[in-house]
């Protein structure tokens, strides 16, 4: 599993690093026996304080999704329901040319993400109606 930061996110770092987990589980893409990297290597690659990724691993651990082995690492113990590998992978070839159709239509990541967010407002909102 990889990081990215995002300064212009608004989000502390360290609840970067938590909903990255939680993404890459509810997607099917960390399953439980797996490993995260190492508190070193996340460092390296987000240029983040070593505190900063104990706190994400720590509140990942209080929910129960991850578990630090000394002198092993931490590893994921839970799930938040991912996929199966082949419908990750059937859905994401949908939603490519959707992706690309929105940004040639202009839409920045950002109206992107608050387009679909409406859409399933709307949705949720419909089925309870």
């Amino acid at each position: 599993m990889e990081f990215h930061r995002d300064s212009r996110s608004g989000l502390a770092p360290y609840l970067q690093i938590v909903e990255q987990v939680k993404e890459a589980s509810r997607l099917g893409l960390i399953t439980p026996g797996d490993q995260l990297p190492t508190v070193r290597e996340v460092v390296t690659q987000l240029a983040v304080n070593p505190n900063t990724v104990l706190k994400a691993y720590r509140m990942l651990e209080y929910e129960g999704l991850v578990e630090g082995r000394p002198g092993r690492g931490t590893f994921v113990v839970g799930t938040l329901g991912g996929l199966p590998p082949d419908t990750y992978l059937r859905m994401s070839r949908k939603l490519l040319p959707w992706l690309r159709e929105a940004k040639a239509a202009g839409l920045d990541d950002e109206s992107i993400l608050a387009l679909v967010n409406n859409n399933l407002r709307e949705q949720a909102q419909a089925r309870v109606a």
